[in-house]
């Protein structure tokens, strides 16, 4: 990833705890599977900080995923986990388009640096 050195902090949280947390910051009333929350980004940021940021994972939308997808639950968090931390480093997928496929290219490239088979 091009960085030599630096920090997250993982929340792992149940349905309605992310949910509180999707409605505040993101203003959906519903849980979801991941959010990040990058310290790097913002009027205030410094790109240097070694603290990417936050990542926070719903296990039980997790354990969902994983049975709907036929994977274990801990690929389906490993999956979690990258995605959130690609979108700490910046990458986007919201928009779709070029954003998203390279996104997805990255998050396929990790996975299997992690032993998982996309």
């Amino acid at each position: 990833m091009g960085i030599s050195s630096a920090e997250l902090s993982l929340l792992l949280l149940n349905d309605r705890q992310i949910r509180k947390l999707n409605r505040v910051w993101r203003k959906k009333d519903r849980p979801t599977d991941v959010l990040a929350f990058a310290q790097r980004e913002g009027k205030f940021a410094d790109p240097k900080d070694p603290v990417l940021g936050d990542i926070v994972i719903s296990v039980q939308t997790a354990e969902r995923q994983a049975q709907e997808a036929g994977h274990p639950l801990k690929q389906e968090l490993d999956l979690l986990l990258v995605h959130g931390l690609l979108h700490l480093l910046g990458y986007e997928h919201e928009r779709g388009g070029t954003q998203a496929s390279r996104m997805r290219s990255k998050e396929k490239e990790l996975m299997k640096k992690l032993g998982h088979q996309t």
